[in-house]
């Protein structure tokens, strides 16, 4: 006679890989860039005579957390916290994706701060548009880290 209890599922553990293929495989690799361009971002708007504090107070707000967060999930991986929650992927979209949203304004915001430092002072300017730039770059990898993480 056949049992009446449904079968039994077990949490198989998702499919991230461990060592150096999590740097190499999608998503997941583009954790490193986000930290690099992130901290990038940070430390040339904090190089600069910030002009608009309110604005870059923001672009320095943003790009310290999110590569303080993304240094966690990038542990989280290494170290294989992941394992013991089946939702990992739901919330590490969320958070990328959250993310990409807040850097697009933080892009914007630096950019605009970019435009109102070029009558000011050209070394700042240049500078400036360099964060401007990685700010740009951060957020285009955020958002494909969000999408792909959800469709992988």
């Amino acid at each position: 006679m056949a049992s009446r209890d449904p079968p039994a599922t077990t949490f198989a553990g998702p499919d991230v890989p461990s060592g150096v293929a999590l740097l190499t495989t999608i998503p997941f690799a583009f954790i490193v860039p986000e930290l690099v361009f992130g901290c990038w971002v940070w430390i040339l708007v904090a190089a600069t005579q910030v002009t608009q504090p309110l604005l870059q107070g923001w672009v320095l707000y943003v790009s310290l957390t999110s590569f303080l967060i993304s240094l966690m999930f990038l542990l989280s991986y290494s170290l294989g916290f992941y394992k013991k929650y089946e939702s990992w992927r739901v919330l590490d979209s969320l958070y990328h994706g959250t993310t990409g949203i807040l850097y697009l304004s933080a892009a914007v915001l630096q950019a605009h701060a970019t435009i109102v430092s070029e009558a000011l002072e050209l070394h700042n300017y240049f500078i400036n548009t360099t964060a401007s730039f990685f700010a740009f770059i951060t957020t285009l990898l955020y958002i494909l880290h969000a999408f792909s993480i959800y469709y992988h």
